[in-house]
């Protein structure tokens, strides 16, 4: 199977026929073009997923033909060949849209590794335009959730849940971790689905106009329903599904109500007397655990076990890591195209510091942090420096198996000293070995190099 189609602009016929044969035994589809002004003509022909191309050409400078490519061909990922160590270089070209840069003579497992992250950040982009296209009628589909394993497990047992038509469901997660989004999902997979979805936030809603909310009310039934009747959100909801979110910042009184309703689906308006009959199905979610608010008292027992009958645990998006960088895709196609952008992609350092921060606020704090970055973004690529105010609010950064405790003096420290120590302490660790500190820290090779000829750390085997 090809991994990918790579094409290889070098106007040095021996590089060029050099890389080709190695890129084949990786089990690359490869075409070499010796002509940077034939570029395009090569692209047409052959849609290569990824370009090598070489910054110092006979009759072009590599940098500008980067640059023309990034206008017209965003999506393909560019990597830089060059000869020269020269930090400046680096620097222009990754902020001319490079994905990345190799000096030359090329380490073949660094270029492999190079290949594969951005191979990887293809597929990735290629899932979420599918995943964005399946739901331009707004129909939602598994793959909306994430990729990881604990999230496609819930989204089974949900999916199975919800072709049920009557079963009443809680579903209990933390602010901003989607559980509307999951009730609509429920709504979309059941045979309610052609019928209305209604969603009433309990959070919101003054307490003293709840139950007109709810169960709607006559005219005069109090000061200022002088109006015609009103529908409460249960009878729009005839036929479909409601849900009730935030239902743990109901009074007590109203819970009492609820419960009834729950039971036979029936009630009265506010200030009616005939008695009113629906066919809903209840959804109910809450950031709260309500076993413990029933513990104290501020929840009722019976209403509880009435909604549980089917239980999902939303988890937090710090538990599914997986996940952040997949959503984060998904938000960078969606504001790309609300803000008129042509944003590309994320490197590997803006993709160190999404995947090494905490979420607190979940899914809804990561879709505002890429609305913003997406709207300030002056780039093609997104990377640490657009996510610096992210890496300034942190100051641990946990990994599955273990924790990296940063600890500031009292007097601060310059953040070269930080960097210094770390990319020290890892070569260290890896006995001098570039390619596996890189890896460690989550750089390319070439990227490492760039920050320890930046930082003065000398390449030198067993660094103390």
């Amino acid at each position: 199977m090809i991994k990918a189609k790579i094409l290889v602009v070098d106007d040095d016929d021996l590089v060029s026929a050099s890389l080709k044969k190695v890129l084949i035994k990786l089990g690359y589809d490869v075409e070499t073009c010796l002509n940077a002004a034939e570029v395009e003509q090569f692209i047409t022909q052959f849609n290569p997923d990824i370009i090598l191309l070489d910054i110092y050409l006979t009759t072009h400078n590599g940098i500008d033909v980067l640059r023309s490519l990034k206008k017209k061909y965003a999506g393909i990922p560019v990597i830089m060949i060059t000869g020269y160590a020269d930090v400046k270089i680096a620097v222009t070209a990754i902020k001319a849209g490079a994905y990345d840069f190799l000096l030359k003579p090329i380490d073949l497992e660094q270029l492999n590794f190079i290949l594969e992250k951005a191979i990887e950040n293809l597929n990735l982009k290629s899932e979420v335009n599918k995943l964005h296209t399946l739901l331009e009628d707004n129909h939602l589909t598994k793959e909306y959730f994430g990729k990881s394993s604990k999230i496609q497990r819930i989204v089974s047992s949900v999916e199975k849940l919800a072709r049920s038509t009557d079963t009443t469901m809680l579903l209990e997660g933390e602010s901003g971790t989607g559980k509307e989004v999951f009730a609509k999902f429920i709504h979309q997979q059941s045979p309610r689905c052609n019928s209305p979805f209604i969603t009433i936030n309990c959070a919101t809603i003054p307490k003293d106009l709840a139950e007109s909310e709810l169960f709607g009310h006559e005219k005069g039934a109090f000061t200022g329903a002088s109006t015609k009747t009103k529908l409460g959100k249960f009878e729009l909801a005839d036929g479909g599904t409601i849900l009730l979110d935030e239902i743990g910042e109901l009074t007590l009184d109203l819970q009492v109500k609820l419960l009834r309703v729950l039971q036979e689906r029936k009630f009265y308006r506010l200030g009616g007397e005939k008695e009113v009959t629906v066919n809903v199905r209840i959804l109910a979610a809450t950031n709260r655990n309500l076993e413990e608010e029933v513990g104290r008292g501020f929840f009722r027992e019976d209403l509880y076990y009435r909604l549980n009958v089917a239980k999902i645990n939303v988890p937090p998006l710090r538990e599914r890591k997986e996940d952040i960088i997949y959503i984060a895709y998904s938000f960078i196609d969606e504001f790309s195209k609300k803000f008129g952008k042509n944003i590309g992609g994320i490197d590997q350092t803006g993709l160190d510091i999404l995947k090494s921060y905490s979420w607190k606020g979940n899914i809804r704090e990561l879709r505002n942090v890429m609305e913003r970055v997406i709207l300030l973004a002056e780039e093609n690529e997104l990377t640490d420096h657009h996510f610096s105010f992210l890496a300034d609010k942190k100051d641990t950064v946990e990994s599955e198996d273990e924790k990296f405790i940063l600890q500031v003096p009292s007097k601060g420290v310059k953040i070269d000293l930080v960097l210094k120590t770390l990319i020290q302490k890892t070569l260290k660790i890896t006995n001098g070995n570039q390619v596996k500190a890189a890896k460690v820290l989550g750089l390319s090779r070439s990227k490492l190099r760039y920050r320890m000829e930046q930082l003065g750390i000398e390449v030198t085997k067993n660094i103390n």
